[in-house]
C-alpha cells in the first residue's frame, strides 16, 4: 500500500487491487493537481476544493456519498457526517473507510462537525486515520485530537492545513502536533505500508509532504 498526498484533503491510495483518489480539488483553491489516475474518485463534499473529479484520469466510478461499495475486492464504505452549521442546518460532507485485503484507511473529508456513536461504528478503528486538523469550517486541532481518541487508529495522517500557495485561511501543521503532543518530523514524499508496520499500542503520527503544487 503506497498513500500519497496532493495537498488539502486530496489522497491517492494505490495497492495490488486499486488505486484510489480521494478529494480532488480544483485550481480556484491555488493548488494544482499533478498528473494522477486512479479507478475509483471518493468525494467528501460537493464544492470545488474536494470534487474536481476531471483532475483525475481514467476514472471509472465516482462514489459521493454514503452506502457500502466494492471494487475489485476493496470494499468502500461513504459515512453520512457534517461539514459545518448549527443542527439541522449543517452540510453534508461523507467520511470514507476504505478496506483493502489487510490495511483499512479512514479519510474524514470536510469534517467539521463531532461524530456521533453511530459514526464512530461505521469508522470501524482504521488503521490509518486521515483527519482535517485546519480550524475555520472544519475540526481544528483540539476537536482532531478528540476524534482521533475515539476512532484509536495505529497512524494519523494530518491535512487540510495551511500549505504554500493555497488561499484558504487555515492553522498551520504546528497547533496540532503541539495538542498531540508529538514534535515535527520531516515529511515523507509518500508513505508505503505494509501489515506489519501496524503493530504496536501507541498511535503514531505521519506527515506528507504535498505533491501539488501552488497554482
Amino acid at each position: 500500500m503506497e498513500i500519497i498526498w496532493y495537498g488539502l484533503a486530496c489522497f491517492r491510495f494505490k495497492s495490488r487491487q486499486l488505486t484510489i483518489v480521494a478529494d480532488p480539488y480544483a485550481p480556484e483553491v491555488g493548488l494544482l493537481l499533478p498528473n494522477i489516475r486512479a479507478r475509483v474518485v471518493t468525494i467528501s463534499h460537493d464544492v470545488p476544493g474536494h470534487n474536481y473529479v476531471k483532475g483525475v484520469k481514467g476514472h471509472e466510478h465516482v462514489f459521493d456519498g454514503p452506502g457500502e461499495y466494492e471494487v475489485n475486492g476493496v470494499f468502500i464504505t461513504g459515512v453520512a457526517t457534517y461539514h459545518r452549521g448549527q443542527p439541522g442546518e449543517r452540510e453534508r460532507n461523507t467520511a470514507f473507510l476504505y478496506e483493502f485485503d489487510d490495511i483499512s484507511i479512514g479519510h474524514l473529508g470536510d469534517l467539521g462537525a463531532m461524530l456521533d456513536r453511530k459514526q464512530i461504528e461505521a469508522m470501524n478503528s482504521p488503521d490509518v486515520l486521515i483527519v482535517p486538523v485546519g480550524g475555520g469550517d472544519i475540526l481544528d486541532a483540539s476537536r482532531a485530537v478528540e476524534v482521533i481518541t475515539e476512532l484509536e487508529p495505529r497512524i494519523v495522517i494530518p491535512m487540510h492545513y495551511a500549505q504554500p500557495g493555497l488561499k484558504w485561511s487555515l492553522d498551520p501543521l504546528e497547533k496540532f502536533l503541539k495538542e498531540m503532543g508529538v514534535e515535527p518530523t520531516d515529511p515523507l514524499a509518500s508513505l508505503k505500508l505494509r501489515k506489519s508496520d501496524l503493530s504496536g499500542e501507541e498511535t503514531r503520527v505521519v506527515l506528507l509532504e504535498s505533491q501539488g503544487a501552488p497554482a
